[in-house]
Order: structure tokens, then C-alpha cells, then sequence
């Protein structure tokens, strides 16, 4: 399943699942529409779509869910809801960063929410790609490529990783620390175990070049 939101779509074309369903969030109907996607549900207050989107969608047979603007969550938050309520086994969000740091920090903290636990999220912010780490979980990475491992909610305990140029074995990774910042990718594939909390795997679309040196080992 995808989630489009309303925040700039990448530069460069990543993959999305094929002939998923498509759920987008207020502005992000036309980032859909823009991307070839058939949306399936838009939710959201429609105060960023444009018209012509919002009319396309509907004559195209997409349910439209209409919220007041003034409410207490994000369009993004309740189109997440909305797909979750739909019981997927993946879910892919489009479009999560935005122009205001507010709207950026609160949508990839949206992300670690306990109720979206069950689900394999991954997001497309800007350039950068994401994902939400809870139990274990296995990366496909090029050697060199810079991730980022960040504790989100809290605390993340007993983080251990193969497959990264800096391991970590057990490790805690503290919230408000920048301990698992610019790691890479050792091997074409790495594993993340997380014993209790949640890790969010950033990974900047960024290869490392050691001619001209690294990022550093983490801490």
C-alpha cells in the first residue's frame, strides 16, 4: 500500500509497489496523479489539492474522506490511519518531507507511532529513504552508501547490526544522542535487531568515497 502526502516528491524515481492501493493525503492526490498512481482513497481537509486533482480522483471512483480544517491531526496522519485501518502487510509513504521543519519533524516521528506497529513502513522523504526498524529487519544497501540508525519515541535498547562498516553489538542507542549517525553499509545486504524501542533507518542517498574521506564512525 502507498501513502502519498502533500511534501516534495524526490528527485530521482524510486521503486513503488505495483498495483498497490494508493491512499493520499490532501495536496498529495496530485503528487499521485503526477507519479501514475490510481488513488484509491484521499483523505485530508483539501486545502492544498487543486480542484482539478480532487475532481479527477473522485471521477476516476476514489472515495474521498472529508475532514474540517480545524482538527487534531495532520492530513498525513489521518491517511496513515486510514491505510492502516485497511490491515496492509507493507506500507510505503511518498512525499513525507515538507517545506516546514515542523511538518518534517512530526511526520517522521509520525512514523514510530506504536499503532502502526504491525505494519513494514518505509518512506520517500525528499531523496532520502527510510525505514521504521522494530524487531529485526534486513536492509539492501550498496557498500559505501551512508544509513543513519535513530531512536525514535525514546530509547532504543540492544541494538545490534552485520552487515555495517561500524557495528553495533547490543548497543543502546539514546534519544537525544547522535550515536548512530553515519554508519554505512559494509556489504550489499545488513541486518538491524532491535531488543525493545524503535530505530528509524535513514539513509541520505549518499555513497561514501574514501578518496576524499569518511563520515566518521558513529559517536
Amino acid at each position: 500500500m502507498i501513502v502519498v502526502a502533500g511534501g516534495p516528491l524526490p528527485a530521482a524515481s524510486r521503486p513503488l509497489p505495483s498495483e498497490a492501493t494508493v491512499v493520499a493525503a490532501d495536496g498529495g492526490v496530485d503528487h499521485a496523479l503526477a507519479l501514475g498512481l490510481r488513488v484509491d482513497l484521499a483523505v485530508g481537509d483539501f486545502d492544498s489539492v487543486s480542484a482539478a486533482g480532487l475532481d479527477a480522483v473522485e471521477a476516476a471512483g476514489a472515495r474521498v474522506e472529508r475532514h474540517p480544517a480545524e482538527k487534531d491531526a495532520t492530513d498525513l496522519e489521518l491517511a496513515l490511519d486510514a491505510a492502516a485501518a485497511l490491515e496492509p502487510r507493507r506500507l510505503v509513504v511518498v512525499g513525507v518531507a515538507g517545506g516546514r521543519l515542523d511538518h518534517l519533524l512530526a511526520g517522521l516521528l509520525l512514523l514510530g507511532a506504536e499503532r502502526y506497529a504491525r505494519l513494514e513502513l518505509d518512506a520517500i522523504a525528499g531523496d532520502a529513504l527510510a525505514h521504521v526498524i522494530r524487531g529485526e529487519r534486513a536492509l539492501a544497501g550498496e557498500p559505501g552508501e551512508l544509513v543513519s540508525l535513530l531512536p525514535l519515541g525514546g530509547d532504543a535498547v540492544g541494538v545490534t547490526t552485520e552487515g555495517l562498516r561500524y557495528p553495533l553489538v547490543g548497543e543502546t542507542l539514546a534519544a537525544g544522542s547522535s550515536r548512530g549517525v553515519s554508519n554505512e553499509f559494509g556489504a550489499a545486504r545488513a541486518q538491524v535487531r532491535v531488543a525493545r524501542g524503535v530505530v528509524l533507518a535513514v539513509r541520505p542517498g549518499t555513497v561514501v568515497d574514501d578518496r576524499t574521506g569518511s563520515s566518521g564512525q558513529p559517536g
